[in-house]
């Protein structure tokens, strides 16, 4: 899921070099809303191990 990030935060820095506004915005829109949805994520994640009880 980061990866997607990445990708696409990369895909609008190279977008926007070569001058390419919309794609550079809609990249970076899914940028940001693919790293939104990791965090949001990595915290259930975390949340529901620490909640756990270790088997006896």
């Amino acid at each position: 899921m980061l990866r997607f990030a990445i990708f696409f935060l990369v895909i609008a820095l190279i977008a926007a070099l070569f001058g390419f506004g919309l794609i550079s915005g809609m990249a970076f829109l899914a940028a940001k809303i693919v790293f939104f949805v990791f965090i949001v994520l990595a915290i259930l994640s975390f949340l529901s191990g620490t909640q756990r009880t270790p088997p006896p």
